[in-house]
């Protein structure tokens, strides 16, 4: 599949940050891809999951957070990270002319993306890669009160393996948030995906999530029809 790929500067309050939109022929829906707190948009974990959603039909767009732009390895904090996202949708949303757009992000990034749909950021409905319910082996910190307020369709991909968020932690979030939200488990998978036993490179990992995922939004985007 012929796949069409754009270097795109998208600006964010007083700078812009880097962006690659691709687009395979007659995708009908795009994916917005936000990286974790330590990669950037570069990340062959990202790459894979978004060359694997481009081999499925759907376009997608990996950006930078502004600290990452900044070559920083602290992560933003929420209200710079949260209008990042909001920028970097607007953005998509103008030039796809009226698709469905997701939003989609591993850790840090999904968690962010979660908080700017809490804050009115349009979204078709929310992917989530390893969410990270709270800091590994501090349960009691839970990141979900935002969560609640959100009708949305949701897809929490979690490993069983996770410490962000083990099995029997994330289910009742979801249960409590309503039947927009599913729990989707890797079995043995930690927060990065890796399973014991599996020499897999990083960017195997990342494609191998394109499938449930992709399930997901197509099963969604057809319900509304």
């Amino acid at each position: 599949m012929q796949v069409d790929h754009l270097d795109l500067s998208i600006p964010v309050g007083e700078g812009t940050v880097s962006a690659v939109l691709s687009r395979p022929a007659g995708a009908e829906v795009t994916v917005v891809v936000a990286h974790g707190a330590g990669t950037g948009m570069e990340h062959p974990f990202l790459a894979g999951f978004t060359g694997a959603l481009n081999d499925g039909g759907a376009a997608t767009l990996r950006f930078n957070f502004p600290y990452r732009e900044a070559g920083k390895k602290f992560p933003d904090r929420a209200p710079v990270a949260v209008e990042t996202w909001k920028a970097v949708m607007a953005a998509v949303a103008a030039r796809d002319g009226g698709g469905p757009v997701w939003a989609c992000g591993k850790s840090f990034g999904g968690r962010m993306a979660s908080m700017a749909v809490a804050e009115g950021m349009p979204a078709a409905g929310l992917v989530y890669l390893g969410y990270p319910l709270h800091p590994p082996g501090k349960p009691e910190k839970l990141r979900d009160e935002h969560l609640y307020g959100l009708a949305l369709p949701m897809l929490f991909l979690q490993g069983t393996r996770d410490t962000f968020a083990l099995p029997g932690e994330l289910e009742p979030v979801a249960e409590r948030i309503g039947p927009n939200a599913h729990v989707q488990r890797v079995e043995g998978g930690n927060h990065s995906f890796e399973i014991r036993g599996q020499k897999r490179t990083p960017d195997a990992i990342g494609a191998g999530l394109a499938e449930p995922v992709l399930r997901f939004i197509r099963a969604t985007e057809a319900g509304r029809t």
